[in-house]
């Protein structure tokens, strides 16, 4: 069995290749090729944490593979200074039943979480945006930057977040690195971040709107990516009702997706009208279709991106010759 710890796992899931291993996430989710059951999920009130548990057994053209990640997520440990998440993911053969790997599963998740970003502002931003806007400056927020980077040449990125340090915190290590521009600005107002934003990114555990319908210009996509349970809401509903929305998930969404659901609650929005990413990817459904078109893709995880990234990890990994081989 092969381990990969936090370091290693980064270096065998560059964003590019994560990026691009996230479209085919999505194309074989929409195609029907995954057995994906809806994630179980325990509350630790006493703690405001959960623990997820995401089975995934993908099976598309030349990709099989089966994996388990158990995730935990736990907002306190912020004033504990320990990670917000927890994960590990545990990969096995997908013809013999056999544990292939274990991988650390918190860098796994926030670059496949980034990378679904990255796939989505690729397919339905606009060609020409420049600005961008990070709400949440933590572990999310960072492969949420390098993912749009990524995929769109960005001049200015505007980073909001409660916490300055934190903000502060985020330009220093990442300003100028690879993609990323060298101006990224710490806004002082969630006004400020989005008033002028090409490309928004909401990465929180917000239980209101981070930003105001009423900021945002024409022709803006946004990445909503951090609420994952009906209380959590991070985009205006105004927002939601004159935004195209695209999701990872219709299942995981309609589970989940606490803006989404009050939406729809408020006959803002209707279920029937949200486009899965994947079937944009299999030219079903239009993306983008004019440049004054806002677009919303919201995801709230699904374990067909751990599979795919697990697969391209395990890749890159034998190649690299990185790891630890561990018995069983």
């Amino acid at each position: 069995m092969l381990f990969l710890n936090a370091a290693e796992v980064e270096a065998a899931l560059p964003m590019t290749e994560a990026v691009s291993a996230m479209k085919d996430a999505y194309k074989a989710l929409s195609a029907g090729s995954v057995d994906l059951p809806l994630r179980t999920r325990i509350s630790v009130k006493e703690e405001d944490g959960a623990v997820l548990f995401m089975p995934a057994y993908l099976n598309h053209v030349d990709q099989q593979v089966m994996c388990l990640k158990t995730v935990a997520v736990f907002p306190r440990n912020v004033g504990r200074n320990i990670p917000t998440i927890h994960a590990a993911v545990v990969v096995l053969n997908a013809k013999t039943g056999q544990i292939e790997a274990l991988l650390e599963g918190g860098q796994l998740t926030a670059i496949r979480t980034g990378a679904a970003s990255g796939a989505a502002t690729d397919l339905l931003a606009r060609e020409d945006s420049r600005i961008g806007a990070i709400f949440g400056a933590g572990v999310q927020g960072r492969t949420q930057l390098q993912a749009i980077c990524s995929v769109r040449r960005l001049e200015r990125v505007w980073i909001y977040d409660p916490n300055r340090d934190n903000a502060l915190k985020l330009v220093d290590e990442f300003s100028g690195q690879g993609p990323i521009p060298k101006d990224l600005r710490i806004a002082n107002s969630p006004e400020q971040a989005v008033k002028n934003a090409d490309l928004i990114c909401a990465a929180t555990t917000a239980t209101t709107p981070v930003f105001s319908d009423k900021d945002i210009k024409p022709g803006v996509h946004i990445n909503g990516v951090g609420s994952y349970t009906p209380e959590m809401i991070e985009i205006p509903p105004q927002t939601i009702k004159r935004a195209t929305v695209f999701v990872g998930s219709k299942q995981g969404v309609l589970a989940e997706a606490g803006e989404i659901l009050a939406a729809i609650d408020q006959g803002l929005l209707s279920a029937d009208k949200l486009v899965e990413l994947g079937e944009v990817i299999r030219q079903n459904e239009p993306g983008r279709i004019d440049q004054d078109q806002i677009t919303l893709f919201k995801s709230v995880g699904v374990a067909v991106q751990d599979a795919a990234a697990a697969l391209l990890v395990l890749k890159n990994a034998r190649k690299m010759n990185i790891g630890s081989e561990l018995s069983w």
